[in-house]
């Protein structure tokens, strides 16, 4: 009847739930919305306000940002209202507030520009799904740019629109790249994997930290667009340093000092080009400057402490 519980469901915790708030929040984010910046940092460590209860753990989350139904990720950065006619209904069925944006031309162009836009913004959510504490769920042909031609409630057709073109896989054989290389990098790093939510640490230190462009605490209060964390692994493992900013400025983004002798190199930026977009386990870039890394309009950057 409309009852909206989702981090309640019963059953002594054999349940984990699709994390609705977590798509919402992210669509939001990367759209370019204000003050999502605050959610955006409860739903990449793993929304213990929907599931730090009852001896819940941020497995119990399942993290996605698109399924079966509502639009796939190329149809959220290509159109900015649902395309439903095919369908029979006027256009009426399916939600209309999708949280997407067509970064100038609705549906498919050839603008370099757009496209270019288009990529990186895929990139991005792809990059915030997999690097966020819970369990990411990815809907298939998303990896390789599959589009339902802005339809948001494609079942019903049973054609080209839902079924899913496994040529798109070498078309788009960079992005499905990405994806495999950032999916590699989550289950190469239990950092990104934890059982138990920050606040609950077993061995009681600060495992997170974040910050703004100063290595300050956030202004959360602020109509901020950008946003990194410190994850601080175990001993002998490698830390990990995530910037993102949805704005369209670049920004110069202060670095946290490593201890050990670590420096930092470079795991991931969305805003180069493949194949220098993610790199190699075991083959990341150091860099040259330690001090601060200019994050790019638009853009998610990675780095690891070695």
């Amino acid at each position: 009847a409309g009852l909206y519980l989702v981090g309640s469901f019963p059953g002594n915790n054999r349940w984990a739930e699709w994390n609705d708030k977590f798509r919402d929040t992210i669509r939001k984010y990367i759209r370019g919305d204000a003050g999502i910046v605050p959610d955006l940092a409860t739903r990449v460590a793993g929304s213990a306000d929907l599931f730090r209860h009852n001896g819940r753990f941020p497995y119990h989350s399942i993290n996605f940002i698109t399924s079966h139904d509502g639009f796939t990720l190329a149809d959220l950065v290509s159109y900015s209202r649902k395309h439903n006619k095919m369908n029979g209904e006027n256009n009426h069925d399916g939600l209309n507030e999708n949280y997407s944006a067509n970064y100038g031309i609705e549906g498919k162009t050839n603008n370099k520009a757009i496209n270019k836009i288009r990529n990186k913004q895929i990139k991005n959510m792809a990059a915030l799904l997999l690097l966020s504490q819970g369990v990411p769920m990815i809907l298939a042909g998303d990896e390789f740019g599959r589009s339902q031609k802005g339809n948001n409630n494609a079942y019903c057709q049973d054609n080209e629109i839902s079924w899913l073109n496994w040529q798109l896989a070498e078309q788009n054989k960079e992005l499905l790249r990405f994806f495999q290389h950032l999916i590699r990098f989550r289950k190469s790093h239990a950092v990104l994997r934890r059982i138990t939510f920050f606040e609950d640490d077993p061995s009681g230190k600060i495992c997170i930290n974040w910050y703004d462009s100063f290595l300050n605490p956030p202004n959360w209060n602020g109509d901020i667009f950008s946003l990194a964390f410190h994850l601080l692994a175990s001993k002998d493992k490698s830390d990990l340093y995530i910037m993102s900013n949805t704005g369209k400025n670049t920004m110069r983004y202060s670095l946290p000092p490593l201890s050990g002798g670590q420096k930092w190199h470079l795991v991931m930026d969305t805003n180069l080009e493949t194949p220098a977009d993610i790199n190699v386990e075991g083959r990341e870039i150091l860099l040259e400057n330690q001090i601060y890394y200019p994050l790019a309009d638009r853009s998610t950057v990675v780095l690891i402490g070695r």
